[in-house]
């Protein structure tokens, strides 16, 4: 499956390890592309809405809007022969709005869900800080709770990224295939 084009979510929380195991995955296959949709907020320079834990409309605004770039930016590439690794936190309801985004098919969901100290453990190691005052435990309880169950989850926290990316190149199109 890793030869044919393809798109892969990947999602969790700040710190659950995304970008290093997004970039390391793209850079096992072929012809990839790491699609990071973090990049679609930071290109807004006048105006853009902070992302916290009490959403304001024009963050909610804005976040659908890089979900919505993020789904087309993955799509196209895909239709170009690309696999997409396609890494953002999506989670609670909008995990199944991105799938229904993403129109592109084969279809793969991994969720990286370290264990909450282990979250807090690497915030504190990296030199880009997203919580501020808002505690990992209080992100990660939301998240657990209000996501749903789809695709390939995976606890990380005992595991390498390198060891994270054989378990995803083993298992993704088994586990976290969506349709």
């Amino acid at each position: 499956m890793w030869n044919t084009p393809a798109v892969v979510l990947i999602t969790g929380i700040m710190a659950a390890g995304k970008s290093t195991v997004a970039e390391l995955l793209a850079r096992r296959l072929p012809r990839s592309v790491h699609v990071r949709g973090d990049v679609f907020r930071r290109m807004i320079v006048g105006g853009r809405a902070a992302m916290t834990a009490q959403l304001s409309d024009e963050a909610r605004r804005q976040l659908r809007l890089r979900y919505d770039l993020a789904a087309s930016t993955a799509d196209r590439y895909a239709a170009e022969g690309f696999t997409v690794v396609l890494q953002d936190i999506v989670i609670g309801p909008e995990l199944p709005a991105m799938v229904e985004r993403l129109r592109h098919r084969p279809l793969a969901v991994v969720v990286l869900a370290p264990r909450a100290e282990v979250v807090a453990a690497r915030e504190r190691l990296r030199p880009k800080q997203g919580y501020g005052d808002w505690p990992v435990a209080d992100l990660d309880a939301g998240f657990r709770a209000d996501t749903p169950r789809i695709g390939l989850w995976l606890d990380t926290s005992a595991q390498t990224p390198e060891e994270t990316v054989d378990e995803i190149v083993s298992r993704a199109w088994t586990a976290g295939r969506i349709g």
